[in-house]
This record gives structure tokens, sequence and C-alpha cells, in this order.
């Protein structure tokens, strides 16, 4: 087998196909799809995602300073991949898409409610990038459907959920679980088969 050169791009995948919603009002509430997305830091909780200057959201998002960050799952992949094609200047996205938007906890934009995981973020710097604006962002809640948290444990568990990923152009559902933090050292006679 050969490694080869390839020319400099953005080749880190798989990423989460999020619908990013935001607006402050009903009339003005919009969905946008991102990939360029991540967390920066769990203590305190910081994420970012990152939206090209002339999309409609990129306005709504600078003057609000709020967004949420929705995870979605295989049943959402055609509303998903819509929202990343189809602008909110010309489209109500909640509606053409028959997505509910519901209330947010401590922001002011909306959920949606088809997302098993909702991640309510406040803005605390943007920074232009070129192609796009990174909008660095607080996780100030998040808002979990009860049904993939373990009553007992009060664990989540999202592997339930049917994730989507997005990998280089394409949509996937995310795959069985092949292990967990830290469970190649848990045993000792757990042995890694890297040959």
């Amino acid at each position: 087998m050969a490694k080869v050169n390839w020319k400099p791009g953005n080749m880190i995948y798989p990423l989460p196909a999020a619908l990013i919603s935001c607006g402050a009002t009903p009339a003005e509430y919009n969905l946008i799809t991102v990939s360029w997305l991540g967390t920066l830091c769990t203590d305190p909780p910081m994420c970012y995602i990152s939206v090209r200057p002339g999309r409609h959201s990129s306005a709504i998002l600078k003057r609000t300073g709020e967004f949420v960050i929705n995870l979605t799952t295989k049943q959402m992949a055609e509303v998903t991949d819509w929202c990343g094609v189809k602008s909110g200047r010309d489209f109500d996205k909640f509606s053409e898409c028959g997505l509910t938007p519901l209330p947010a906890t401590v922001v002011n934009c909306p959920i949606v409610a088809e997302s098993p995981i909702s991640i309510e973020c406040k803005v605390v710097e943007v920074k232009e990038l070129g192609t796009h604006d990174m909008f660095i962002a607080n996780v100030v809640n998040i808002v979990a459907d009860d049904q993939y948290i373990d009553p007992l444990s009060g664990a989540m568990s999202l592997e339930l959920a049917g994730l989507m990923a997005y990998s280089h152009g394409n949509y996937y559902e995310m795959g069985k679980k092949i292990g967990k933090f830290g469970w190649s050292v848990m045993k000792e006679k757990t042995k890694r088969r890297l040959r």
C-alpha cells in the first residue's frame, strides 16, 4: 500500500450533520445545516460552528448571539440536506420541512422538537477566518429526549438514536459501537490487535 500527498483541505471526517436553529422571533426563525462544528472546551463547556458570511443565518447569528445545535438522525436525513441547500431568505424551513420549533430553556431561539439532543449556545466571539466565520460559544443548556436516558444510571445512550454523520459530501447513519473511552486499558487480559 502506498501513501500519496493530497492537496490541503478539510479531510477531518466524519462530522455531525447538525441543524442549527436561530432567530429571536417566530418570524425570523431559521435552520441551517452545518457540519463545520465541534467541541472546544469541557470546563466551561464550549463549542463552535462555522458559517459562510453570505448565508442568511449569519446575520441573524451575529445580531442575536445565540443558536442551538440540533443533532440529526437517519429519519431527519432528507430535511437536514434540504435545509443546507435552500435559503431561509426564500423559505420558512420549519414549515417546509414539517419540523417543530419549541422554546429553548435558556436562549431565545427555538430548538427542533424532532432532534434527540439540542445544545443551547451563547456566542462569546466571532472569528473571521476566510470563507467562514467561526462562532465560538458557551454551552448554556442541553435538551435531551428522555427516551435516550437510562432512568437508573442517568447515562445517555445516544447510540440508540440513529445519529447522522457527514463525510466528504455524503450522509451516514452512525454504526455499531466498537469500544468506549479507556476500554483498551480496562482489563489487563485485553490485548490490542494492531498487527
